[in-house]
């Protein structure tokens, strides 16, 4: 009965925080992810990569990609704030792409990778842009969460860890309003979707709370 009392005391303590965490954000920020269903979110090739468990979703399993498909300005992003909570295991490998759209198997040839690998053999740390422009150290930790955020204002692109700015980078200029190949070989958008990555079925990551927000 004690274990009890203490898992349930510990379980309330974890969801209140999280909804004040949402809370002190102040309005304009809307959520893309239910906790409970892919509502929204759309997986070719795969997808029993994905799961939800807890009130997270979970990427495990061979080469997928999971991409918004939602309502929110129709899944076509150009300006915005993005906050993930994210959770890695050791020696693994994800990423949450911006600008990119939907595409059935294989890795996303639209769009820009944000890393999420704090241990995986990639020396490319989370918060890198993959391939573009990318940090070697490691800010946060593996079997914790943290807050992952992309914020996108037209050609500038900066990513926070847990508030902590980590990454600031500015597109060229060719990028304002048109496709434009990066040194990664995938092509940036003027605006699109999100997606989430299931590496490898050795990697494993999760996420929950996944909101935007749109800066005009």
């Amino acid at each position: 009965m004690k274990w009890f009392v203490c898992v349930a005391f510990a379980a309330t303590l974890c969801l209140s925080a999280w909804g004040a965490e949402s809370a002190d954000e102040g309005t304009g920020w809307v959520s893309l992810f239910d906790g409970k269903t892919f509502d929204g979110w759309k997986v070719g090739k795969n997808a029993d990569t994905f799961r939800i468990e807890n009130g997270a979703i979970v990427a495990n399993g061979n080469v997928a990609h999971l991409f918004y498909v939602g309502n929110v300005r129709n899944h076509a992003f150009k300006n915005f704030d993005l906050k993930a909570e994210v959770m890695t295991f050791t020696n693994s490998n994800s990423g949450i792409y911006f600008h990119t759209q939907y595409q059935e198997a294989g890795f996303p040839k639209f769009g820009i990778e944000c890393q999420v690998n704090n241990s995986h053999g990639d020396w490319r740390r989370t918060g890198s842009l993959w391939g573009v422009s990318d940090i070697r150290e490691t800010y946060v930790r593996d079997n914790v969460w943290y807050t992952q955020e992309i914020i996108v204002k037209d050609l500038h692109v900066t990513v926070k860890l847990d508030g902590r700015t980590v990454l600031e980078y500015t597109l060229p200029p060719e990028a304002a309003g048109k496709p434009v190949a990066m040194p990664t070989k995938m092509t940036y958008l003027p605006e699109g979707t999100f997606a989430l990555q299931g590496h490898d079925p050795k990697s494993k990551a999760c996420f929950r709370n996944i909101r935007v927000k749109i800066l005009e």
